[in-house]
């Protein structure tokens, strides 16, 4: 028996399911490899998805069609928008998920959708024919075809799991490591390198004292992840606490500081910078008392707890004993030590901005192993890679998003075009034109994208045009609609603004800072077909911000000409004497498509880019 698919996609983790669900949408016949059927998608950290740019990243995975928003909204169990003290370029949505629900649903989706097929099996190496890719061994000999691979193994490639100076292989707590690939991929001319991530201990709740704590209840007002929004229901909101560490705590971390497999040279792989260890904390921010922990529940049915701000690798009686001196867990009682786990990622800059190989045609990286770290970015170039896979067998052009579309576009710009030395966390101020990629406008930006590529359906895109079209209302009544003094001054000095002395238009209103549209809108009477929070909050934006996205929206076109300045694959770097050496090293390296890319290579400065548009003839 002869198993035959038109895509493979190994690994059952964020990047995993979205590629394979993607790419089976869009009418591939395809097959999801998994070594535990049980654990799709599992959260292997705190049980939470979105946050600060990861929340733009999960609305944008929804807008071009991915699954990961609406499996948010049917796990949630806490809603919060995180920075609306801020503009709304830096508003986040984050959900405290039901960490087995996200799971369960997760594996409803991929059970029910048509063209895919999941196998439980670890696998062992890739197969070929005649130096072409033909598909994947297990570990049981069993060898499955296809036209096209996704690797999606996150943390699993050679996974070293570290406890204090103990360690045990493993791609996750309870899970083998995934052994073979690398080696393979390496001989065959891949650059192989080490990571390093972690994750805290998990508390039983029971031996919580909770009113030792800051409880930290949801938003009232609950926004879903999926602009579809037609299966959210609205969830009971279950509270996280706050807590902080305190200098007994620390000195008691210090004290086990020798055995620490961080600080005695065990670890080699490079760990993120922006969560970092409960050690790393006390080390590099030596003159500093306490930090910040974050107590988060893990589901509706269940008392275990995760202690979010406190990763570690110290040996569990030291995790327990510094635990112990923390606020409210002065009794507590854990279910499994925090840990450190190390493992094979491969520098993304071998991949182009497709996500396929440069060495292999037809081998597609996506998640963990290029470098990043969290759910959201590994999701995103699961999506990305499947649309693409299909794509390729499709001989069509690759999708490529920009850097002033999406969130998603800057996080494999950056990728492939500056590579890692640690792993890689999306922040807004990584993206230069944050003003217009918002949480609220991802649908505005990519579902008429996705629904011409085929991988969102054609009822998000009608939704859309409803929202678009009842924001236009609004603005319209804004624009045209004159309002008294006698009429709008008590609501104006309720806010704190100042009283109007004649007639002048609402938008004129709206526009100041103090004011709500929505309030504004209900004290005029507005009651037109289509208005609701979103389109609200859609038209006030665009009201209020409409100087600052304008001048936004030209730089980004200026821009993205040189994003237009294509460079030949084949072109020879070597011959061209007034480029810089390292210049010419880096561009040789990295290929990148566009002279756009080329100016974001470390190393290639603006003058050779202007050789560079020379020898193009520019």
């Amino acid at each position: 028996m002869k198993l035959e698919y038109d895509i493979i996609v190994t690994g059952g983790g964020h990047a995993g399911c979205e590629a394979a669900y993607i790419a089976s949408f869009m009418g591939a016949k395809t097959l999801l490899v998994t070594m535990d059927m049980t654990k799709l998608a599992q959260m292997s950290c705190n049980p939470a998805m979105g946050g600060i740019a990861k929340g733009q990243i999960v609305r944008e995975i929804d807008a071009l069609g991915g699954m990961s928003g609406i499996v948010t909204d049917r796990s949630m169990i806490q809603f919060r928008m995180l920075n609306k003290s801020k503009g709304p370029a830096m508003w986040s949505p984050r959900a405290q998920c039901d960490r087995q629900k996200f799971s369960v649903e997760w594996r409803k989706i991929l059970e029910k959708t048509e063209n895919l097929d999941i196998w439980q099996e670890q696998v062992v190496k890739l197969l070929f024919e005649n130096g072409k890719l033909i598909g994947i061994e297990t570990v049981f000999g069993n060898k499955l075809y296809a036209k096209a691979v996704i690797l999606t193994a996150g943390t699993f490639l050679n996974g070293l799991m570290h406890v204090g100076l103990k360690n045990a292989k493993g791609g996750r707590a309870g899970d083998q490591e995934s052994a073979g690939l690398s080696d393979q991929l390496k001989d065959i001319g891949f650059t192989v390198d080490r990571l390093k991530t972690g994750t805290s201990a998990r508390i039983d709740g029971r031996t919580i004292n909770f009113s030792a704590m800051t409880e930290q209840k949801g938003d009232d007002e609950i926004c879903p992840f999926s602009f579809d929004g037609s299966d959210f229901k609205g969830i009971p909101q279950r509270s996280c606490y706050l807590t902080h560490t305190n200098k007994e705590t620390h000195d008691i971390i210090r004290g086990g500081l020798g055995h620490s497999p961080l600080f005695t040279g065990r670890i080699k792989g490079r760990g993120p910078r922006y969560c970092p260890s409960i050690e790393d904390k006390i080390v590099t921010f030596s003159s500093k008392d306490s930090h910040q922990l974050f107590i988060e529940p893990e589901g509706t049915n269940t008392i275990e707890y995760y202690v979010n701000g406190f990763s570690s690798s110290l040996p569990m009686e030291v995790q327990l004993e510094a635990l112990r001196k923390v606020p409210g867990l002065e009794h507590a009682r854990i279910f499994r030590p925090g840990y450190a786990i190390e493992y094979d990622f491969f520098q993304p800059t071998q991949l182009k901005s497709n996500l396929e190989t440069k060495i292999i045609n037809n081998l597609f990286f996506a998640g963990q192993i290029n470098g990043t770290t969290g759910y959201e970015e590994a999701a995103a170039q699961g999506l990305m890679a499947g649309i693409n896979a299909v794509l390729k067998l499709k001989n069509m052009p690759p999708f490529i998003l920009g850097r002033e579309e999406s969130y998603t576009g800057v996080l494999i710009d950056d990728l492939v075009t500056k590579g890692v030395d640690e792993p890689y966390r999306m922040f807004t101020s990584r993206a230069e034109y944050r003003i217009l990629l918002r949480q609220d406008n991802a649908d505005e930006r990519l579902t008429r994208k996705a629904v011409n590529l085929g991988s969102a359906k054609k009822s998000r895109l009608e939704k859309l045009e409803k929202k678009e079209k009842a924001v236009e209302a609004v603005l319209s009544f804004l624009s045209s609609t004159s309002v008294a003094p006698e009429t709008v001054n008590g609501f104006l000095e309720s806010v704190s603004s100042t009283a109007i002395s004649q007639k002048i238009k609402a938008v004129n209103i709206a526009m100041r800072p103090q004011v709500k549209i929505k309030e504004l809108l209900s004290l005029l009477g507005y009651d037109k077909p289509g208005f609701c929070d979103a389109v609200a909050e859609a038209a006030e934006i665009k009201i209020k911000y409409e100087g600052y996205l304008q001048r936004e929206q030209q730089i980004a076109e200026k821009t993205k000409r040189l994003e237009g300045l294509k460079i030949p694959n084949d072109f020879d770097y070597s011959g061209i004497t007034s480029i810089s050496t390292e210049g010419k090293q880096k561009l040789a390296k990295i290929k990148p498509d566009s002279i756009g890319q080329a100016s974001r290579i470390s190393g290639v400065s603006p003058a050779d880019i202007n050789i560079l548009l020379m020898y193009l003839g520019r």
